[in-house]
């Protein structure tokens, strides 16, 4: 694939609609599906999967050999929040995933209980049509702080594997520690698919940062790449440098080892000490961050990752350390 333009962050949705596109290729595969935008802040998904769009149409035409296995299913998740660069409205998108319950009257106690209906109803539509092979979800994400890029799986084998083929740091043992995430939700079957399914969460950066677009976009076409929806000698390899540049020097596999929740009565006192970055190395008993009660110290040495530094969050700040495993990359 061609290189991308070089991104901007214009209004993120504008009057689109939640469907960024639904790209059925000519030979059957996996139904992949993006999602860009579950946080409002977030918009670098969105754009990255209107990049990639871009040069799905343009490719044929510079590249009469393209093929395209399978399908692509890109959405909007937070209409509403993207609308208004916040996090969330009412309750954070990415913690209540689960089937809603459809009746009478408004069954919809949030905003984003509407929006979830709606990304739930976008895919059960192209599950109902499809005959592909495999569900495979891409969930792609910013932090608030500057670092290098990961992504985020379940602990089978199968995702563990697609992952680690984006080629930057996988983080396990985030889905038991994290409740009703998108990710959670996919791994857990909970669509009427008796095809296996896979799925994955990448972190392209900071929210601000234009790089984290290119990022996203790259991480994407590489799963493409990886799952055989496109062949390898129509990939570009600036996406590979892309995540190369933006390694962190850390070990490939890590896991997750402490979680700081915050308490709703607390959440406005929480505050992240400033100039904390993705794997930065931090050690038992440094300082952190401060709330009502003090400075808050690391219980445990490791590696700091996604230190918050916004108003909205339940997490203040995760550590993760490597993990020792035989599983062959």
């Amino acid at each position: 694939m061609i290189a991308p333009s070089e991104p901007n962050f214009p209004d993120p949705l504008g009057e689109s609609p939640r469907v960024i596109g639904h790209y059925v290729g000519e030979e059957s595969g996996p139904l992949v599906v993006a999602i860009g935008g579950i946080h409002g802040n977030e918009p670098a998904g969105v754009l990255a999967l209107e990049q990639l769009f871009d040069l799905l149409r343009e490719e044929p035409l510079v590249n009469p050999g393209f093929s395209f296995r399978g399908e692509l299913l890109a959405l909007r998740g937070n209409l509403e929040a993207l609308r208004t660069g916040r996090r969330y409205i009412d309750t954070d998108l990415n913690r209540i995933w689960k089937t809603p319950t459809r009746g009478t009257g408004d069954p919809y106690p949030s905003v984003e209980a509407r929006e979830l209906d709606g990304l739930l109803a976008a895919i059960e539509n192209a599950l109902r049509d499809t005959a592909a092979s495999e569900l495979i979800m891409l969930d792609l994400h910013t932090t608030t702080a500057a670092g290098g890029v990961f992504s985020i799986t379940g602990d089978d084998t199968p995702s563990l594997m697609l992952a680690a083929e984006l080629g930057v740091p996988v983080i396990k043992g985030m889905l038991s520690n994290l409740q009703g995430t998108t990710l959670s939700y996919f791994r857990q079957g909970q669509f009427d698919f008796d095809r296996p399914s896979r799925a994955i969460t990448f972190e392209a950066g900071a929210h601000d940062d234009p790089v984290s677009v290119d990022r996203a976009l790259a991480a994407t076409v590489n799963l493409l790449r990886s799952v055989n929806c496109v062949r390898p000698e129509d990939v570009s390899t600036h996406h590979d440098e892309t995540l190369r540049r933006a390694k962190a020097g850390v070990p490939s596999l890590l896991e997750l080892v402490y979680v700081h929740r915050l308490e709703h009565t607390e959440n406005r006192s929480f505050r992240m000490r400033p100039g904390f970055r993705n794997f930065q190395p931090i050690e038992e008993g440094d300082l952190l961050a401060d709330d009502v009660n003090g400075p808050i110290a690391a219980p445990c040495s490791g590696y700091l990752l996604m230190p918050l530094y916004q108003e909205q969050g339940d997490e203040g700040f995760f550590i993760v350390e490597a993990y020792e495993s035989s599983l062959a990359y």
